[in-house]
């Protein structure tokens, strides 16, 4: 998987490479060696292609000039105090790896091939800082390499991922886009495993946590406005190939949704987790609305396909789908001219898999999945005089109780964003009491009947009109007895 160098990285590396260095004065002072600055100018500041016949004609000694050897410490190493020439040194590696086929493998056979680069992504706490910005390039490449080279993954590959993750997570937690980028590239350099997927999913709180705020972002849904992503609030001409919303740009939108496309080839272990954590299913669905290209939209399509496809995921992911009403859109992509063949292929899927799950459902199983989604909206169910007759003695004892107490953990919630949900709780639980009064012990035991009674004060009428009608059947019981 090839992308095009992060445009701040890559300018960071030519001005790096422009800048004079004072070579024999660093020999003098003892910063590097006679030997090294031998090496490094046979390779530095020639043609590719003699760069690459004098690196292979040695490439021990020049593992040993990167890494360290028998002979000696690395280059990095001995010119720590030197800012100047670690970013030097940086870039030509950079440049080696790139230029040089033979080169990441041999750097790959040394004892510890990290250890010279690992301690530099910690050389500064400015996420702007050259050293580790350039540092984590390089450590991206090698670790790609070992992803290539050894078919099991490494113990020192391992234990190196852990590291560069943190120090990448940082930088997409960045205002600057530039920055952002060179960590979600970074990120899909070495995303091609499944232990790399293992291990990120392991750090999400780190990992998937700022990328998927940059995805919010995009939509028109920050933190605090959760409304948006299931009411479908944004319109496809609010995205231009300029930003999306928030100013995110296509490029940086595009590369979060490969490293998250990446990611979801793990299905079985990320896909609850993700909307539990997250709402993916709502966000995606939102971002398929807004999507202003056909690369953005293959990379939303293929990652629902890739987490709804497991058997552990199907009952709580495709309920969600169907709640924020992703059936109805891809009907609507289907109308617009889209020419990629695995879109469509993969377009095709969802709407087989939507309609499978779909035409087994009933009422009560429309009703459970919105519940356990954990946001509600006026849908059918909510004021039908039938279903609550039918049902409400299935919904307050089915499964121990499981939908009552997940209406208490929704309106345990302030929903600042979305007050529509808090009035439509107050409805459900204003039938319950209704339709079983029997319940009503159990029901209080929840806290329902204190919520309830909370919201009377509430400043949106709506909330207000429905809690009085929910604490009036409680009156209402109360008074008949």
């Amino acid at each position: 998987m090839s992308l095009d160098p992060p445009t701040y990285l890559n300018s960071l590396q030519n001005n790096i490479r422009a800048r004079p260095i004072p070579w024999e004065g660093a020999v003098r002072a003892g910063t590097i060696t006679d030997q090294d600055l031998k090496k490094i100018k046979a390779v530095d500041k020639v043609r590719k292609e003699q760069r690459k016949q004098t690196v292979e004609a040695d490439v021990g000694t020049y593992r040993d000039l990167l890494l360290g050897g028998d002979s000696g410490k690395s280059v990095l190493e001995s010119a720590a105090k030197r800012a100047d020439v670690v970013q030097y040194i940086l870039v030509l590696t950079g440049d080696l790896l790139n230029d040089v086929p033979g080169l990441p493998s041999a750097l790959l056979d040394h004892s510890d091939p990290y250890k010279a680069f690992l301690p530099l992504l910690t050389y500064s706490s400015n996420p702007e800082d050259p050293i580790p910005l350039l540092t984590s390039s390089v450590l991206a490449s090698l670790i790609a390499a070992a992803q290539t080279k050894f078919p099991k993954s490494t113990p020192q590959t391992d234990e190196a991922l852990p590291k560069l993750y943190k120090y990448l997570a940082g930088l997409t937690k960045s205002q600057d886009s530039g920055l952002q980028d060179i960590a979600v590239q970074e990120y899909s350099a070495v995303l091609r495993t499944k232990k790399s997927r293992e291990l990120f999913w392991k750090q999400r709180q780190e990992t998937v946590g700022p990328l998927v705020e940059i995805l919010r972002t995009a939509g028109g849904a920050g933190k605090d406005t959760d409304s948006t992503l299931w009411s479908g609030g944004a319109s496809i001409r609010t995205a231009t190939d300029a930003g999306l919303g928030g100013g995110v740009g296509l490029q940086v939108l595009y590369h979060v949704l490969l490293a998250l496309w990446q990611l979801s080839y793990e299905g079985s272990l990320v896909g609850k987790g993700l909307e539990e954590e997250h709402e993916i299913i709502p966000l995606y669905t939102q971002l398929l609305r807004l999507s202003p290209k056909e690369k953005t939209t293959r990379l939303l399509l293929s990652t629902l396909v890739n987490l709804l496809t497991p058997t552990s995921n199907r009952s709580y992911l495709l309920a969600t789908a169907v709640s924020v009403r992703l059936p109805n859109l891809l009907s609507n992509l289907k109308g617009r001219h889209l020419t990629d063949s695995d879109l469509l292929d993969d377009l095709q899927s969802l709407t087989d898999m939507l309609n499978e799950y779909t035409s087994s459902q009933t009422t009560l199983d429309e009703y459970s999945a919105e519940v356990l989604a954990g946001h509600l909206k006026w849908s059918p169910p909510h004021r039908d005089q039938t279903f609550w007759h039918e049902n409400a003695s299935k919904i307050v004892t089915d499964n121990k109780g499981e939908l009552p107490k997940k209406l208490a953990e929704i309106m345990g919630k302030s929903w600042d964003n979305d007050k529509q949900v808090l009035a439509i709780a107050c409805n459900d639980v204003g039938w319950l009491v209704k339709e079983c009064p029997e319940k009503r012990g159990e029901l209080e035991k929840l806290g329902l009947k204190g919520r309830v009674m909370e919201l009377m004060a509430e400043p949106d009428e709506n909330v207000r009109y429905e809690s009085l009608k929910a604490v009036g059947e409680w009156l209402r019981y109360s008074f008949d007895k």
